[in-house]
C-alpha cells in the first residue's frame, strides 16, 4: 500500500507538470507520445479487506428473517423465477404489457429492467406489475446520464466524458444524488450505471462518450463519486462492463469483442475503478459479453459465461459478494454461444446472479427446471443467488413495498435544481486546449468579431450568448474563398463546431468542414470552439494556425451559454482532457483562463435565490399588461454578477403584432442621466478636473452673473440647487393650431435647420442656445431645499462637451459603451437599428404629431436633436446591468478599472442626508413612499428611474442588480396618470427580488 500511494504521488506531480506547460505561438501543440498504460503505471491496487469497506446497506436480524421466510416458501419454480429480469416498454401497446403481466405472474419474475417510454406511463406499469408479483419485482433501467437515457419528459444530465473533465469531485456526487432522486421517485431500484469501462481506443463503437476517460484514476475517482451519489438516495448502482469493454473494436450488441491483454495489464488498469468501487460499498456489478483469452482459455467463451472471470477474478480474487448481472443475454455477445436455457445455466455455473432480459423466457425457463430435477443446478447454488437477491430487496425497501405516487411525477423528476447544476457541471467541465498570446478570455470587447458556423447542429444559445457580451457579426458563404474575403473585416474569427447532441451520434468532423476551418485559420486569428466529443478533433492533425481552442463537449443550450462566458471571461476554464488527442493533447491536459469582472449567466439556485418567489414576477407584469398600464417590459435579476433573470413580457404595441424580446432597445427616459452623463462626470472628477465645491461659473463661465453662478458641483448633482424641474420648451416653437412653427422647423433639412427631432422634422440648429439662455434665466427656489430638476443634466452636457471637446453620444460610446459591450446603446437608435426592433414610446399628438419610435420621447431631448444629458439613451435590460454592474463593482467592469472606488464612494453618498435628502451625486437613493423603490432594500441602495416606466437599481448589500423597462407612456399618458407608478409595479417586483433571497 505504500508503495501504491508513492505512485499516486509521482502521476500527481507528473500530471502538474503537463497541465502547466506553457505554450508557444506556433507549433505550441503538446508533443507527448500515446504511452501503453501498463507499462507506464503498472502498480496493482490491491483495496481494502472486506472488513474496512463501505456498506451503503447494512445486514440485520430482520432482515435475516425476512429473507428466510420468503425463501423456504418458494417452490423451484418461484426460485427461478427470482432470477429472471425481463425487458418492458412503456411506450408499447397493451399486447406487450398484458404479455409482461402474463410472464410475471407465471413464472414468478424476479425483476424488470424498463426500456424506451416515459415517466408517467411507466409508473403506472410498474405499478400494475409489482401488483400482479408475489414477491415484489426490482426495477431497473440504464441511466448512465440520468432517466433521459431510456424516457421522454426527464432531465439529461452530461454524458460521462464531459463529467471526465471535472476536477470537483463534489459536484460528481451531487450528479449521482439528483439521478439516484429521480429513480427512487420512479420506484427503480437499480441504476446500471456508471460505465467504468477506460476508452483506450477512441474508435471504440459503443462505449466512447459512456466513458469517464481514457485515465485509470479519472475513472475511478468519478465512478466512486458517482455511486455515492446514487446510493446515498437508496438505490443501487451497477458498474459495468465488467471485466473491461474500453479498449474494444467491436459492439458486444453485435457480435464477441476481443480484449487481447495481458491477465496482469487487466488487473492493473482495467480492473483498477472496481476496487475501488468495491472499497466504497457498490452493490451490483454487471458482466460484459467479452473474448478475453488471458482470463479464459477456452475459446470464443463470452466472460459473461467464465467461471474464471465471475467466480475466480471477480469474487474470490477481488472479493466481490454483492448482486452480479450478466449484460442482456439476447446481445450478439452471449447469444451466438448457448441457446436459451443451455446460456442461462452456463452464466448461472459462472457465478451470475440475476439473468438480464434473455430472448426466451419460457424457453429457458423449462430448461433450467430440467437442469434443477437432474442435479445440473443445484439448491444450493439455487440458494446461493436467490437469497441474495432477496437480501437486496429487503436493503431496497421492497419488504414493505408501496407504489408509486403519480402525482407531481413530472415536476419532481424535473426540478430547477438539476439546471443549477448543470450550469456548475459545465463550468468546470469546459476545458481551453490551446491560448495562443492569451486570446482568451477576449478583453478588447471594441475589436470586430465574426462568427461562422461549421456542423450541421443548432447554435442558437451560443450565439445570442456571445452577442450579449460585444457587436458579433455572423458570417457564412458557400465559397470558402468569398468567406475568407468576408473575414478580413475582423480582427478575430470565433468558429464554433456545432455537432448534434446524442451519445450515439458520430460527431465527426467532415472533409469539407475539416478543409474550411484550415482556410480559415490560415488566414485569420482564430478561435474554434468544438461543441461535440473530444474524439471529433482526431482528423485534426495540425493546431498550428488555431489561436484559441476549446472544448466544450456537447451541444447542449446550457455547454452553449457557458462556453461563450468562457469567452468573454465572465467563467475561468477549469476543465482537463480526459482522453488524449492523437499526439497534440495528451489526457488531463487543460489550461485554466483568466477570470474577468464581467456578467455571467446561471440559475436562480446558484446564487441563493428561490425561482419559485422570483416567477411570481410573471402574474405583476401579466397584472401590468392587462391592466394596460405598459403594453410590455424586460426585467433582468442580476445577484453576485451573474444573471439569473432575464424575461420580456407583453409586445410592443397593445395591438399584439410584435412581441418583446431580450434584445429590443427601450427609451430609458432618466435613466440616460445615470448611466450615459454621470458616469463621464464621474470619470472627470476622478481625473480631479472638477471638485464638489466647485462653482458652475468656473465649470461654465456662460453662467457667470447670473443667479446660478455659485452653484457648486455637489448640490448640482444633489438637485439641492433650487433649480426648477423643467421647462416645456418646445410649447414656445408651436404655432397657433399647435403645430411645429415653421419658424423652428423644416420637413427637409438644410444647413440651418438639421438637428431632427422626428421623422420629417428638423429644429433650427441654434436652439440650443435658447434652450440654455432660457435656463440661466429661470428664478432659483427662495428656499434652499430638494428639488429634482432636468436642467442638472441639461447642464452637465453642456460642461461635458466644452470641457472634453467631444459630443457626449461620443464621450460615452468611447469612455464606457464601447469597452463594456454596450453595443445596444446608444442615443437616436434608427442610425444602428430597424425600428421593428425598437419599443414606441407615445403617439404623440401634441408636439411632433406622429408615433414616437425610435426618437426620444423627451421633448427637450428631441429639440436637442436626441442627444441630452439627461434622456436620449436607448437601450435593453442587459446592456443596462452591465452599467449597474460597474457601478455595483465600484468603477471596475472586465478587469478595467473605469475611475476609483474612492469616486464611487464619494457619489453613492446622501451628501444632505441630515436635511433629509436622500439623494447620492447623480444616483437615487429614495427607499419606501418617498421613491420608487419597495422599502425593502438597503440605505446602500442606489439607482434611477426613468418616466417611461424604467427602473435601474443596485442594493451594494445583497449584490442585486435589478432593471425594469417599459414603454408605459405608449400610445398615451390619460388622464389618470402613470398607473405603473400608481400600482407600484416596479416597487411590486422588487420586493419578490427581495424576499427570494435565500437567507
Amino acid at each position: 500500500m505504500k508503495n501504491f500511494f508513492i505512485k499516486i504521488s509521482l502521476y500527481t506531480v507528473f500530471l502538474l507538470l503537463i497541465t502547466n506547460c506553457a505554450t508557444s505561438k506556433k507549433n505550441n501543440t503538446i508533443s507527448t507520445l500515446k504511452k501503453d498504460l501498463f507499462t507506464e503505471d503498472p502498480l496493482v491496487y490491491n483495496g481494502l479487506k472486506k472488513s474496512e469497506r463501505k456498506n451503503f446497506f447494512k445486514d440485520s436480524d430482520p432482515e435475516t428473517r425476512w429473507v428466510d421466510s420468503i425463501y423456504n416458501k418458494m417452490t423451484v419454480q418461484e426460485k427461478i423465477g427470482q432470477l429472471y429480469m425481463i425487458s418492458a416498454y412503456s411506450n408499447k401497446d397493451s399486447i406487450h404489457e398484458n404479455k409482461t403481466k402474463a410472464l410475471i405472474k407465471e413464472y414468478n419474475i424476479g425483476g424488470v429492467i424498463f426500456f424506451q417510454g416515459g415517466p408517467g406511463r411507466q409508473a403506472k406499469l410498474t405499478n400494475q406489475y409489482q401488483a400482479v408479483a408475489k414477491v415484489p419485482l426490482f426495477v431497473a433501467i440504464d441511466a448512465e446520464w440520468g432517466l433521459s437515457m431510456r424516457l421522454d419528459s426527464t432531465y439529461v444530465f452530461p454524458w460521462n466524458m464531459t463529467l471526465g473533465a471535472i476536477q470537483d469531485l463534489s459536484l460528481i456526487e451531487k450528479v449521482g444524488q439528483q439521478m439516484g432522486a429521480e429513480s427512487k421517485r420512479m420506484g427503480i431500484h437499480f441504476n446500471f450505471s456508471p460505465v467504468v469501462d477506460i476508452n483506450t481506443n477512441p474508435k471504440n463503437p459503443i462505449i466512447g462518450n459512456r466513458s469517464f476517460g481514457e485515465d485509470k484514476y479519472n475513472v475511478a475517482n468519478k465512478a466512486v463519486a458517482l455511486i455515492k451519489g446514487v446510493q446515498g438516495q437508496g438505490v443501487f448502482s451497477t458498474a459495468k462492463h465488467f471485466p473491461g469493454h474500453g479498449d474494444t473494436s467491436a459492439d458486444s450488441h453485435h457480435t464477441l469483442p476481443l480484449v487481447n491483454f495481458s491477465k496482469e495489464r487487466i488487473d492493473a488498469v482495467e480492473l483498477y475503478p472496481y476496487k475501488r468501487m468495491f472499497d466504497e460499498g457498490l452493490v451490483s456489478v454487471m458482466v460484459g459479453h467479452l473474448n478475453i483469452p488471458s482470463l479464459e482459455t477456452k475459446e470464443n467463451i463470452p466472460s459473461s459465461a467464465s467461471y474464471n472471470v465471475v467466480t475466480n477474478v471477480l469474487q474470490k480474487q477481488l472479493g466481490f459478494d454483492g448482486l452480479i448481472f450478466t449484460d442482456g443475454l439476447g446481445m450478439k455477445g452471449a447469444s451466438d454461444f448457448k441457446g436459451p436455457g443451455d446460456l442461462e445455466l452456463a452464466v448461472l455455473l459462472a457465478g451470475n446472479d440475476i439473468l438480464l432480459f434473455p430472448i426466451d423466457v419460457a424457453a429457458g425457463f423449462k430448461k433450467l427446471e430440467k437442469f434443477y430435477n437432474e442435479g445440473i443446478l443445484t439448491e444450493e447454488r439455487l440458494a446461493h443467488s436467490v437469497k441474495k437477491i432477496l437480501h437486496y430487496k429487503f436493503k431496497v425497501g421492497l419488504n414493505k413495498y408501496k407504489p408509486i405516487a403519480t402525482e407531481n411525477l413530472s415536476a419532481d423528476l424535473n426540478p430547477s435544481e438539476n439546471d443549477a447544476l448543470h450550469y456548475k457541471l459545465y463550468e468546470n467541465a469546459i476545458t481551453v486546449l490551446k491560448n495562443e498570446n492569451n486570446i482568451l478570455p477576449i478583453k478588447d470587447l471594441s475589436q470586430k468579431i465574426a462568427y461562422v458556423k461549421l456542423g450541421e447542429a443548432v447554435n442558437s444559445s451560443f450565439v445570442t450568448t456571445l452577442k450579449k457580451y460585444t457587436e458579433i457579426t455572423e458570417v457564412s458563404h458557400t465559397n470558402i474563398d468569398s468567406l475568407n474575403t468576408e473575414l478580413k473585416k475582423y480582427n478575430t474569427v470565433i468558429v464554433g463546431l456545432h455537432k448534434k447532441n446524442g451519445v450515439w451520434e458520430k460527431q465527426n468532423i467532415s472533409e469539407t468542414e475539416l478543409f474550411w476551418l484550415q482556410e480559415i485559420a490560415k488566414k485569420n486569428q482564430v478561435i474554434l470552439d468544438v461543441f461535440a466529443k473530444p474524439y471529433s478533433l482526431l482528423p485534426v492533425t495540425n493546431f498550428e494556425d488555431i489561436e484559441g481552442l476549446v472544448l466544450s463537449y456537447q451541444n447542449s443550450d446550457i455547454s452553449q451559454i457557458v462556453s461563450a462566458e468562457i469567452l468573454f471571461g465572465a467563467v475561468e476554464a477549469k476543465g482537463k482532457l480526459p482522453v488524449s488527442i492523437n499526439n497534440s493533447f495528451p489526457a488531463n491536459y487543460g489550461v485554466s483562463t483568466q477570470k474577468l469582472t464581467r456578467l455571467g449567466f446561471t440559475t436562480p439556485e446558484n446564487e441563493d435565490m428561490n425561482p419559485k418567489i422570483l416567477s411570481k414576477i410573471d402574474s405583476i407584469a401579466k397584472k401590468a399588461i392587462d391592466g394596460k398600464m405598459t403594453p410590455g417590459m424586460q426585467v433582468l435579476v442580476a445577484r453576485r454578477g451573474n444573471v439569473i433573470f432575464q424575461k420580456s413580457y407583453g409586445h410592443h404595441t397593445y395591438d399584439t403584432i410584435n412581441k418583446v424580446t431580450n434584445s429590443d432597445l427601450y427609451d430609458v427616459a432618466s435613466i440616460s442621466k445615470m448611466i450615459s452623463t454621470l458616469p463621464n462626470v464621474m470619470q472627470l472628477y476622478d481625473k480631479k478636473k472638477v471638485k464638489l465645491d466647485t462653482k458652475l461659473k468656473r465649470m461654465l463661465p456662460f453662467f457667470s452673473k447670473t443667479n446660478k453662478e455659485n452653484i457648486s458641483f455637489k448640490d448640482l448633482l444633489t438637485h439641492y440647487a433650487g433649480l426648477q424641474a423643467w421647462i416645456p420648451f418646445y410649447k414656445a416653437t408651436l404655432d397657433s393650431e399647435n403645430n411645429p412653427s415653421e419658424k423652428y422647423y423644416r420637413k427637409v433639412p438644410n444647413a440651418q435647420f438639421s438637428t431632427k427631432v422626428a421623422d420629417n422634422l428638423f429644429i433650427r440648429n441654434d436652439y440650443h442656445d435658447t434652450i440654455m439662455k432660457l435656463i440661466a434665466d429661470t428664478p432659483l427656489s427662495l428656499k434652499k431645499e430638494y428639488k429634482y430638476s432636468d436642467f442638472t443634466f441639461i447642464i452637465l452636457k453642456e460642461y461635458l462637451q466644452r470641457k472634453t471637446k467631444q459630443p457626449l453620444e461620443v464621450l460615452s460610446h468611447k469612455n464606457f459603451y464601447s469597452s463594456l459591450g454596450m453595443n445596444n446603446t446608444l442615443y437616436n437608435p434608427l442610425t444602428k437599428f430597424d425600428k421593428n426592433n425598437i419599443a414606441p414610446s407615445e403617439d404623440d399628438n401634441y408636439f411632433r404629431h406622429q408615433v414616437i419610435q425610435g426618437y426620444v420621447h423627451d421633448m427637450a431631448a428631441a429639440m436637442e436633436g436626441g442627444v441630452a444629458g439627461h434622456a436620449g439613451i436607448f437601450s435593453n435590460a442587459m446592456d443596462v446591468a452591465k452599467m449597474m454592474q460597474l457601478f455595483l463593482q465600484k468603477g471596475n467592469y472586465g478587469n478595467k478599472s473605469y475611475f476609483s472606488e474612492q469616486t464611487f464612494d464619494i457619489f453613492n453618498t446622501s451628501h444632505y442626508a441630515v436635511e433629509g435628502v436622500q439623494r447620492g451625486l447623480g444616483f437615487d437613493k429614495r427607499i419606501g413612499k418617498e421613491g420608487s423603490t419597495c422599502n425593502c432594500v438597503s440605505e446602500s441602495s442606489f439607482g434611477h428611474t426613468g418616466f417611461t416606466g424604467d427602473i435601474a437599481w443596485v442594493d451594494p448589500e445583497t449584490e442585486i442588480v435589478y432593471v425594469l423597462l417599459s414603454n408605459r407612456t405608449y400610445p398615451e399618458v390619460g388622464p389618470e396618470g402613470n398607473k405603473l407608478s400608481k400600482e407600484r409595479i416596479r416597487e411590486d417586483i422588487q420586493k419578490i427580488i427581495q424576499e427570494a433571497i435565500i437567507k
